[in-house]
């Protein structure tokens, strides 16, 4: 494995699938605050990673493994914003909240899997390992002005995300930033 300046793209991406899998067991185990707290966790780096990879990843795939396998992936990143916004308007307590969380964790897997296969195997095959580096580092950039939970309306394409993304992702900071605030000083 390597070291966190060392990843390229693929394997920061696979660590963010891993910790995606994890976050959906443990929200699914969880109970009350910390239930909530972990879907927060889980709804940020669902949004951020899924903004990431329309900016980034997506555009260099097309060259690599075509047009078809990108906009399948997109239609399926479409589908898990709709179903993620639903689920966090229905909220953690709603009795529907665990149904809604198996089959959004299993669609979002099935996602990851196929960009695993169909995207991620063509990137490291055709890509030079230093464009790979390059590559995890506008990832990490593109994370960090991405909005923090989904926006189904605001489109799945690069350009879209870069001209929505970072106004929404303040909007989204400051409404989390609220939101943590209130929770810290209930205590």
């Amino acid at each position: 494995m390597t070291t966190t300046g060392e990843h390229d793209v693929v394997d920061l991406l696979l660590e963010q699938h891993t910790q995606i899998k994890t976050l959906f067991a443990d929200v699914a185990a969880a109970r009350g605050e910390r239930r909530l707290e972990l879907f927060h966790d889980l709804v940020r780096l669902l949004a951020v990673h899924e903004s990431a990879e329309e900016q980034v990843v997506h555009p260099a795939a097309r060259s690599k493994a075509g047009d078809a396998v990108v906009e399948a992936r997109l239609h399926e990143e479409d589908e898990a914003k709709h179903a993620l916004s639903d689920l966090y308007d229905l909220g953690v307590d709603h009795p529907a909240f665990d149904t809604g969380l198996a089959t959004l964790a299993q669609a979002v897997l099935d996602h990851a899997t196929h960009e695993e296969q169909e995207e991620f195997t063509r990137l490291r095959q055709e890509t030079s390992p230093e464009q790979l580096r390059r590559m995890a580092g506008a990832v990490r950039a593109a994370e960090a002005v991405s909005p923090t939970r989904p926006h189904p309306g605001a489109g799945e394409s690069a350009l879209a995300n870069m001209l929505v993304g970072p106004p929404v992702a303040v909007f989204d900071k400051v409404r989390d930033a609220v939101r943590d605030w209130r929770q810290s000083n209930r205590d």
